[in-house]
């Protein structure tokens, strides 16, 4: 497939400008991120969520208190760089601002293994926020593991890059295919310095632009976070 003829990017305008609907102050919020409970599903050798409950109310204690153990990367989450690289950054240490602002919702339901640019049509043309999430499935799999996923093709998230995004997001558990065993969507987004957000949930999201809100958590060590991922109505 030809290269897209893509402009140099534009300078993003990442001002969220309040909704004007009727009832001022109030704006719709749709929560994209899947339950986390043990039976969440998790990519095969990832640790499932573990809770153990080290004191809970009664005659010894005033208080519920447990510990859990899971591997990053359960329900909606943040790569980061020493996912894929030896000499990543941790995800505490990146800067939050692609996390937060304009985004872009763009469906491409049933589009088969890879996302091509071709599935993304005008959706990207002219102006683009610095986010993008693909909505890739009619239903999201949040109650079991499903290895027939949607990746993103390299070349996708290369244009992508060339048009100015920083973030890129998807409704998979994964932007390289389940059997990747170099993962070369994961080094683009180390080479275009791309932040990417996984497995969140698109299925009641219609295609528009929101704002997106997806902060991970200051882990100063860790190669991922979950997020409480939302999207706010414009």
């Amino acid at each position: 497939m030809a290269r897209p003829n893509t402009p140099a990017p534009p300078e993003k305008d990442d001002t969220v400008r309040p909704s004007r609907g009727k009832f001022r102050g109030m704006t719709t919020l749709w929560d994209i991120s899947p339950a986390v409970h043990p039976g969440s599903p998790v990519f095969p050798g990832d640790t499932p969520l573990r809770q153990h409950w080290d004191a809970t109310i009664g005659p010894d204690s005033a208080v519920n208190l447990s510990t859990l153990t899971f591997s990053p990367h359960i329900g909606a989450h943040a790569d980061a760089p020493l996912h894929f690289d030896p000499q990543g950054a941790a995800i505490g240490t990146l800067a939050l601002e692609p996390y937060l602002g304009l985004c872009r919702v763009i469906h491409a339901i049933d589009c088969g293994p890879l996302i091509e640019w071709a599935h993304l049509g005008a959706a990207v043309q002219g102006a683009l926020p610095a986010r993008v999430l693909v909505r890739t499935r009619r239903k999201a799999a949040v109650d079991h593991w499903d290895s027939r996923f949607s990746a993103f093709a390299p070349r996708t998230l290369e244009y992508l890059a060339d048009l100015g995004v920083r973030l890129v997001g998807i409704d998979t558990p994964s932007v390289d295919p389940a059997d990747s065993p170099d993962l070369p969507s994961h080094q683009v987004l180390r080479q275009r310095h791309l932040r990417v957000l996984e497995n969140l949930v698109l299925d009641e999201v219609p295609a528009g632009d929101y704002e997106l809100i997806a902060l991970p958590l200051k882990l100063t060590t860790a190669d991922a976070s979950p997020v409480r991922a939302v999207l706010r109505a414009l």
